[in-house]
């Protein structure tokens, strides 16, 4: 059987368990199966030249994780309409192309299907543009959230977004927030998909921000797998979607590309603990 080789390129990605999820399903698939950590700076590397290596070297594909989720589009054949839109992936499989897809987008829908069943999501503020942003906002938009209030740092990236959305979702309301705290205001859910509360970041994002009354919260770190922004949820009685749900999930989708096998989330969930 020819060993199948994957890899994870992101910074700070040491506490990943990425390896263990892959190396799991192929085990439970009965496959002889690879997966490393590739970090650009760590190999004295640029992005662009780990990319290529990889390909060079055999691997099969590749899952990209935070900051290079956009950066790696130059590299990708995009052949989804929704990926296209969102405009930010995190898988490529290498044959003479090399394609890109996003299990951030399938594997949230998937998630927060499992976790709150049949409910919409109502109105969600979320904090954070970026590769993980993109994804969650058009995985929310599918899942019928009424409206979407973005705020980020970099003003420039919420703009970018709020247009992408409201050319591909003219139904749903997309604003764009000055501050946090105005995003906030009445709304249902509130959503992370910044890196603070992260191994290696700490924070968090809503930090001051009431959280009784929420319907929902989400926050797509999983690296701890209980965030002060989760902690703080639970503790005011809110429901709590953890990025370990949408790292399984997500998971799940990848290992179907990289290999053509499915595996049941559930038994992956116990494996992992």
């Amino acid at each position: 059987m020819q060993k199948i080789r994957l890899g994870l390129v992101g910074d700070n990605i040491a506490a990943s368990r990425a390896p263990d999820l892959h190396h799991a399903a192929a085990e439970l698939c009965g496959i002889d199966l690879t997966y490393e950590r590739l970090v650009p700076k760590d190999l004295g590397l640029t992005f662009d030249q780990v990319i290529a290596r990889a390909k060079a070297d055999g691997l099969r594909g590749l899952n990209i994780t935070y900051p290079y989720k956009e950066q790696i589009l130059k590299f990708a054949t995009i052949e989804d309409p929704a990926v296209v839109a969102i405009g930010a992936c995190n898988t490529v499989l290498f044959h003479e192309r090399t394609i890109g897809f996003n299990t951030d987008y399938t594997g949230y829908i998937a998630a927060f299907r499992g976790r709150f069943g049949d409910i919409r999501p109502g109105v969600v503020a979320l904090a954070g543009s970026g590769g993980a942003g993109k994804a969650i906002a058009f995985a929310l938009a599918a899942l019928g959230a009424t409206s979407l209030r973005l705020f980020d740092v970099d003003a420039q990236k919420a703009e970018s977004l709020a247009k992408t959305l409201q050319n591909a979702r003219p139904a749903m309301s997309v604003d764009i927030a000055l501050t946090l705290e105005q995003a906030c205001q009445g709304a249902d859910g509130l959503v992370n998909c910044t890196p603070l509360g992260m191994v290696g970041y700490g924070g968090n994002a809503f930090a001051g921000i009431p959280l009784t009354g929420r319907k929902w919260v989400f926050d797509a770190v999983y690296t701890p797998l209980e965030t002060p922004f989760l902690k703080e949820s639970k503790a005011a009685g809110v429901d709590i979607l953890g990025g370990y749900e949408l790292f399984l999930y997500q998971g799940v989708d990848a290992f179907e590309l990289f290999t053509g096998r499915s595996v049941d989330a559930a038994a992956l969930r116990r494996i992992l603990g």
